[in-house]
């Protein structure tokens, strides 16, 4: 036999050795088997059904942070556009549901850079077209800050949405 070959051996014996010792098995005792703590992200490619929202198990993130999941068609919104917009909304740090359009069975319509959402809103739907869908994870200082919303939204809260959007109106030039 070469080296090689010996040496590939070895580290097959002593990568199995771990798995076959400790023990005839009737201790009581069971092998431990790690299980992620995550679960998978869904799909949410169908703009036509309710998205699935997860957060992460991780801390979360200090800046806008925005993920197409669907990317429309047409123009892009921008500031000054009236858009329909139909959205889930989840607390970061609970991971539970606070409002969504879908629940209302109708969209939300706003004008973009007007002030009339939280800022996250205001900058991350800029850029979307019709028909498109969004993730938004907004950090507190462009959501709710340090005052929360009551009774839903805790102080210093992140938050993430998936956003549709349904409508785009142009600005009048």
């Amino acid at each position: 036999m070469s080296h090689r070959t010996l040496l590939t051996l070895l580290v097959l014996v002593l990568a199995l050795a771990p798995a076959s010792c400790g023990g005839d098995g009737d201790d009581g005792e069971t092998a431990a088997t790690a299980t992620p703590k995550a679960t998978a992200t869904p799909d949410n490619t169908d703009v036509t059904k309710k998205p699935k929202v997860t957060v992460p198990d991780e801390l979360p993130p200090d800046e806008l942070q925005i993920k197409d999941i669907v990317e429309g068609k047409g123009p892009a919104a921008k500031n000054g556009d009236k858009v329909s917009m139909q959205y889930v909304g989840l607390t970061w740090s609970t991971s539970v549901e606070f409002d969504s359009s879908w629940e209302r069975g109708e969209p939300y319509t706003l004008t973009l850079g007007k002030g009339e959402v939280i800022k996250g809103w205001d900058e991350g739907i800029v850029g979307m077209r019709k028909g498109g869908r969004r993730e938004l994870t907004i950090p507190a200082e462009m959501a709710y800050g340090a005052q929360g919303s009551p009774p839903n939204i805790g102080p210093n809260e992140t938050l993430r949405f998936i956003i549709d959007l349904v409508e785009l109106e142009k600005q009048k030039k």
